[in-house]
């Protein structure tokens, strides 16, 4: 029995178990309930990489002192780097090894959810078959037909949650911006302002894939976008601060002037 087999068995025993209370859309409830509790399981792993970032973050004005003052000389550069990391205790890995220990379970749960083996496909959610995408909603009632509803209330949801995402992250860039010192990493610029608008991507995701991968991506998206507001939300109150702070200096310099 394939890996995917053994799992979609499991996942059909949760289902069974909400059955009662979900009845022909157990099997979707499941999907969410499964996927809520991966990403319960994988939270520590989650506030490692906060963490991680906290820590670079702290580090950066030093960082940026310590590749200006000895630009010229990259042995001692690194030396110096290496140095700084030791005696703060932190990594140049801190927080990107968590996110890729993830990794392998985010793919492993994504095929499940769309491989025919896992015995979930034939499944339903609203009359709307788990095994479909957004195209066969669409030739199959349009739009707004029995099944496109379904797709049509998943939209709403990514589309909410991607608003609220796009919003928190533009004013943690700009609050970044307005706290950095030293010279930038190429690209960097074009990177921040491109990085809010990835969220919307997962509109089209949900519309090429099948439903019960789409549950997943859903689920999942909104858990991150969750989790990440509650393990950053320290940062907030600083970048609300530092706007008037940097709208100020610039009032009163054009004052003086």
């Amino acid at each position: 029995m394939s890996v995917f087999a053994t799992l979609g068995a499991a996942l059909g025993r949760l289902a069974d178990v909400l059955a009662p209370v979900f009845g022909a859309s157990a099997t979707a409830a499941a999907i969410v309930v499964c996927t809520l509790a991966v990403r319960a399981a994988l939270h520590p792993l989650s506030r490692a990489a906060v963490r991680g970032e906290k820590s670079r973050a702290a580090l950066a004005p030093r960082m940026t002192e310590i590749r200006r003052r000895h630009a010229k000389d990259p042995e001692r550069m690194q030396r110096e780097l290496a140095d700084l990391y030791r005696n703060a205790g932190a990594s140049p890995l801190a927080g990107c090894l968590p996110m890729l220990l993830q990794l392998p379970v985010f793919f492993l749960m994504y095929h499940l959810f769309t491989s025919a083996r896992s015995g979930l496909l034939g499944e339903r959610l609203l009359g709307a078959p788990l095994g479909g995408r957004w195209a066969d909603a669409l030739a199959d009632g349009g739009p707004f037909g029995p099944h496109g509803l379904v797709y049509v209330a998943l939209f709403v949801l990514v589309a909410a949650v991607a608003t609220w995402n796009f919003r928190r992250t533009r004013r943690a860039t700009a609050a970044a911006r307005a706290d950095a010192t030293g010279e930038q990493v190429p690209g960097m610029a074009a990177m921040t302002k491109l990085a809010p608008l990835l969220s919307f991507g997962t509109l089209v995701t949900v519309a090429v894939v099948p439903l019960a991968a789409g549950l997943y991506v859903v689920t999942t998206t909104a858990w991150t976008v969750c989790e990440r507001a509650l393990l950053t939300r320290d940062r907030e109150p600083a970048a609300e601060a530092a706007r008037p702070a940097v709208g100020g200096t610039k009032s009163r310099t054009a004052t003086a002037e």
